[in-house]
């Protein structure tokens, strides 16, 4: 652990002030900038309470990260996209539906790592968890704007906004997206092969979504929600085997 890591993780006094002091800054931004809906707001102060208290409050400056630069993503050319029919929110503004979608499986993580007593490793997969999370925004709000798509399990072209369809530009804003989060998860705990290994998870995490979404999803065996569970889940469980399957 480097110093950045005080106070200890888990519910103690100064780990917990800071996690509520945050939250509360998270709230303010939030009803300032509008980047959650009202119940979006109380579910990301739901989830980061329970990331920051159960886990540590630098995994909520990690989920924090991914939240303010989804939001970026999503506000991007954002009328463009309304008017082609490519944008996932209708005003501009994530829902507690998508903070759920997102930070469930990561809040997850934090209470497992929690009960475990193994917040060392339980930064890692919180982190690889929430990298795939970003991975799949930044593609899906940035990549729609590129015609070049084409269909993952085909290589046919298809057409934008269609699942399993994926662009030149929708990879490239998927490793940003990735590499952001791992960029954070670094600065938690300086590790440079295990920040690398959350870049890289969190970009094939969004290929799983693709994959899944051109397969399952078009034909309507999956929703979108199942298919984000199912990519974060295999981020989660890459990471697990990166690190050597930890109390198996």
């Amino acid at each position: 652990m480097i110093g950045v890591m005080e106070p200890e993780p888990g519910l103690t006094q100064g780990n917990l002030i800071v996690t509520i002091a945050i939250v509360g800054v998270l709230i303010l931004i939030s009803e300032r900038h509008r980047v959650l809906d009202r119940m979006g707001v109380y579910a990301a102060a739901a989830l980061g309470i329970t990331v920051g208290a159960l886990g540590h409050w630098t995994w909520l400056v990690i989920l924090l990260g991914f939240l303010g630069t989804a939001h970026k993503a999503t506000k991007w050319r954002f009328d463009e996209k309304t008017a082609k029919g490519l944008s996932e929110s209708s005003d501009g503004h994530r829902s507690w539906g998508n903070v759920v979608a997102n930070g469930g499986l990561p809040g997850l993580v934090a209470i497992i790592a929690f009960l475990m007593d193994d917040h060392e490793n339980g930064l890692w997969l919180f982190s690889a968890a929430v990298a795939v999370a970003a991975a799949d925004t930044f593609a899906s709000e940035i990549g729609c704007l590129d015609d070049r798509v084409r269909m993952i399990t085909t290589m046919k072209k298809c057409e934008p906004g269609l699942n399993g369809g994926f662009s030149p530009n929708g990879q490239i804003a998927a490793l940003v997206g990735s590499t952001i989060i791992a960029i954070l998860a670094f600065l938690s705990e300086q590790d440079f092969q295990l920040a690398g290994m959350v870049a890289l998870i969190g970009w094939l995490g969004c290929q799983v979504d693709s994959v899944l979404g051109a397969v399952l999803e078009n034909r309507g065996l999956m929703t979108k929600g199942t298919v984000n569970a199912a990519a974060i889940t295999s981020g989660i469980i890459a990471m697990w085997w990166y690190l050597g399957f930890p109390h198996l």
